[in-house]
């Protein structure tokens, strides 16, 4: 089997008028992080996967849970694109993973 480390970025832009609103903003935020996803930064995150397999598993996951209203994107790359992002303002955060070293899986 091929790896070929990809990312799935998650952008999203839900609304949080009503009580269900937040209800639904806060599980699908709960989702995220319990499957791994990191910040990138506000209602932006990010799920290193082992290939493009992976990818479309973790999309397919994503949208079964996504609430009825709002915006939600979602982007898969390759770790090689990934590592190519430019800070031009602030700093990277330490808990996401950038490297284009290899991965140990234990």
């Amino acid at each position: 089997m091929s790896f070929r480390y990809m990312r799935v970025i998650v952008f999203f832009d839900l609304p949080t008028k009503t009580s269900k609103d937040i209800k639904n903003y806060s599980k699908f935020h709960k989702f995220l992080l319990k499957n791994g996803f990191m910040m990138l930064q506000n209602s932006v995150y990010s799920k290193i996967v082992l290939n493009q397999t992976s990818a479309n598993l973790l999309s397919s996951r994503v949208r079964a849970n996504s609430p009825e209203k709002g915006n939600i994107i979602l982007l898969s790359i390759t770790e090689k694109q990934f590592n190519k992002m430019e800070y031009i303002i602030g700093e990277q955060k330490d808990s996401v993973v950038s490297s284009s070293d290899r991965v140990v899986l234990l």
